[in-house]
């Protein structure tokens, strides 16, 4: 008894700095942004009298819905653009590949530029004169520069689904090497081909895999406000913009904190609805 409450304070004790960190970090402001949507900004002062005045002023915004959705979808067409371009790179590393290593490192080498110069340099491949109008112009595929390809929701979803694919490969590349070579040699022996020893046993071992990479890419961009601030153009703006603006310009901290924790809800709902139906899927493919 004594030994196990001597293991249990050690466990204890251990584990006291990662709490007071994630708290600190984490859950301190959280409360803050709770705090805060619940006061009102009056011109240059803060009434800290505690109201649901922005919640209803967020809810009943047609902006705010519309923002919303849009940057709901948005995240959807990224992480599934990103997830299907992703798994054959991770399933040709994990099988077929000879120098994994390699190719893991190549795979992170946009890591080693700034996220903003990555950015920008899709903005000048899909600028009116940029490098893909210039190609299609120069090889005579079209007369004059395409306008649909930048300040749109296309851009964004591109631009986006391009610096999120090592956070999709990474993982289900992670996924596929965890596979037991025995149960693919068992599925062979038992009459499957190529097409159903995947379905049946490649694809729902995976499913993890897939799960933490669509989380880890749907997220986070729905909160991006960068890069539909520099190729999404009036049709591809986001929530996160107009929370940036009531943060910012607005200068009305209150309601930038409610659709804050408003966005948070959504995506915290979207990604367990996605999760737990993923989940279910693959039981049944099994």
């Amino acid at each position: 008894m004594f030994k196990l409450r001597s293991d249990t304070s050690r466990g204890l004790t251990l584990a006291a700095p990662a709490t007071l960190y994630v708290g600190l970090l984490v859950a301190a402001p959280l409360v803050i942004l709770v705090a805060y949507s619940m006061w009102t900004q009056t011109y240059v002062s803060i009434d800290r009298t505690p109201t649901w005045a922005n919640y209803r002023e967020a809810l009943t915004d047609p902006l705010v819905r519309h923002l919303m959705i849009r940057s709901i979808l948005i995240a959807g067409a990224v992480t599934v653009a990103t997830v299907l371009t992703a798994y054959p790179i991770a399933y040709f590393i994990a099988f077929r590949a000879r120098k994994k290593t390699l190719w893991l490192l190549l795979i992170t080498i946009p890591f080693w530029s700034s996220y903003l110069l990555r950015v920008f340099a899709w903005k000048l491949i899909l600028g009116f004169n940029g490098v893909m109008n210039s190609a299609l112009m120069v090889t005579g595929m079209i007369d004059e520069p395409l306008t649909f390809l930048l300040y749109n929701e296309f851009a964004v979803v591109l631009t986006l689904a391009h610096a999120w694919a090592p956070f999709a490969i990474l993982p289900i590349y992670v996924s596929l090497q965890k596979i037991d070579p025995s149960l693919l040699e068992a599925a062979t022996d038992l009459g499957n081909g190529a097409v159903a020893r995947f379905l049946r046993v490649t694809l729902p071992l995976t499913i993890p895999g897939i799960i933490a990479a669509s989380l880890i890419i749907f997220i986070p961009t729905v909160g991006d406000y960068v890069t539909p601030s520099l190729v999404g153009g009036s049709d591809g703006k986001m929530i996160a913009n107009l929370i940036q603006v009531q943060f910012g310009a607005a200068n009305n901290w209150p309601l930038g904190a409610t659709l804050s924790l408003l966005a948070m809800l959504a995506v915290g709902f979207v990604a367990l609805v996605f999760a737990l139906g993923l989940t279910a899927a693959g039981r049944r493919i099994r």
